[in-house]
């Protein structure tokens, strides 16, 4: 493995200053790359993580959040590409940068489909791979979990823009407007969809804080693995904690730490949270020793942390210390004088990310729209404007669920609609499928991203066809 320049790292830093903020998870099998990389890239990232597989890597990605992924297109146990065509169906939108040993411009090509920012050859070249760096994170999107919104009436949230007008999302942003320049902990509340972290986000924007914005789940971990997570733990406090580690506690330091998913934070935890409120300091696993912490905390959720507090599986003194600031996300079924805008919105740019042309979004398909009851809010909607976008039908035709996306295939194929011939039509769509199927020479996961459905439902049709002998024999 060749030597790091002595100058690469630090000559680069101006240019990669956003980067200092960010956080990057290296996947490579290949005997030192990671190390490598993961020197190369330390002095740059706020934290660096590596992994020799993708179950590593997943159980990382459990544990907090990355802005960037470095994988290797050949991995053993899983193709990387295959992996990340299983993140972007799962709606993953983190920037990925491929390596690879093989100038195939087949494999470029599949890699950049697979949702790929750049693809890089090996040995790698530090200053072409931090050039790639920068422009990933120099174009990163606002995170997926609620949608990208923009609020067109103020543009008080330039950098993290909220769309919107009606009288329920103006209510949201008038409050994170009012509470962002105070230290006190904030609590926002919301079904799934809705934009919570968005709103952190905007929050943290609006506060003036010179520190990250460090999100981290928590309802993926266990108690003892999210107290390592958040605090940090010392060398030998625990089997397999080899070096000390440092926690997001303090990689959040003079910043924001969001709390996602609070209400399903184990009470243990709740316990050691309600003291770093109240001492402003934490204690790394396996210390004595209290460390200082300058962090603000905003906790999202979508329960209802008072019944919670009641059945028992919630403090009552860390409900009353989060909830001391709140915001309210409206679902969209509160806001659907915005389906139109944002519609265009996600038409917009889904469509220049894809390449294909966007969707028909007349007036009468706006009220279609508008007359669905979005029981997944926003991130329903994008989902469904990218499957339209990918299948080529209005997204209407895409409304009702992945069970309906064969419907809307068979159309836009040109193939009879569902009438009371449906024996032909479940052979329309056995067969259409299963000439996807080869043509990507078998690739489930490619098959279903082409159809605009999860690898999940494509896996189940296919099991019922082979239980019934309707496939071909091998």
């Amino acid at each position: 493995m060749p030597a790091i320049p002595a100058r690469t790292a630090n000559e680069s830093l101006p240019s990669l200053a956003a980067a200092r903020l960010a956080s990057v998870l290296i996947v490579d099998d290949e005997p030192g790359i990671l190390p490598f990389l993961a020197k190369a890239l330390a002095p740059i990232f706020s934290l660096v993580e590596t992994a020799e597989n993708t179950l590593t890597a997943d159980a990382l990605r459990q544990r907090c959040h990355f802005d960037l992924i470095i994988c290797n297109v050949r991995l053993s146990g899983r193709c990387g590409i295959q992996w990340v065509s299983e993140l972007r169906e799962q709606g993953v939108d983190t920037a990925v940068i491929f390596m690879s040993m093989y100038a195939d411009l087949k494999v470029a090509v599949k890699a950049l489909r697979a949702g790929a920012q750049d693809f890089i050859l090996k040995p790698v070249d530090m200053p072409q791979m931090l050039s790639a760096v920068t422009r990933c994170l120099d174009r990163r999107p606002m995170p997926s979990g609620g949608g990208v919104l923009r609020r067109t009436a103020d543009r008080l949230f330039d950098a993290e823009p909220i769309i919107g007008a009606c009288a329920p999302i103006r209510a949201a942003c008038d409050m994170i407007k009012r509470i962002a320049a105070r230290p006190s902990t904030v609590l926002i509340e919301g079904e799934s969809g809705t934009g919570k972290e968005l709103a952190a986000r905007a929050v943290h924007g609006c506060s003036g804080r010179s520190g990250p914005f460090v999100p981290v789940n928590c309802g993926g971990l266990t108690g003892e693995l999210l107290e390592s997570e958040l605090f940090g733990h010392i060398k030998g406090a625990f089997t397999g904690a080899t070096q000390a580690r440092d926690g997001l506690f303090s990689f959040a330091n003079k910043g924001t730490l969001f709390l996602d998913e609070i209400g399903d934070m184990p009470l243990s935890m709740q316990t050691h949270l309600l003291r770093v409120l109240e001492e402003h300091t934490i204690r790394p696993v396996g210390s004595n020793r209290e460390v200082p912490v300058n962090v603000r905390i905003i906790a999202a959720t979508h329960r209802n942390l008072k019944q919670r507090v009641d059945a028992g599986l919630f403090r009552e003194d860390l409900y009353y210390r989060l909830h001391v600031l709140s915001v309210r996300m409206p679902p969209l079924r509160e806001r659907l004088d915005d389906i139109a805008e944002l519609a265009h919105h996600f038409a917009q740019a889904l469509s220049a990310e894809s390449g294909l042309p966007p969707p028909p979004l007349e007036a009468a398909e706006l009220q279609r729209l508008q007359a669905h009851r979005w029981p997944g809010n926003i991130r329903e909607l994008r989902n469904v404007i990218e499957r339209s976008i990918l299948l080529g039908v209005a997204p209407s035709q895409c409304l009702d669920g992945v069970d309906d996306d064969a419907d809307a295939i068979k159309q836009s194929a040109g193939a009879p609609t569902k009438t009371d011939h449906d024996r032909s039509l479940q052979a329309v769509e056995r067969q259409h499928i299963l000439t996807l199927l080869r043509q990507h020479d078998g690739n489930k996961s490619a098959a279903a991203r082409t159809l605009g459905i999860s690898r999940k439902t494509l896996e189940r049709k296919y099991q019922a066809w082979k239980t019934r002998g309707l496939l071909p024999a091998d």
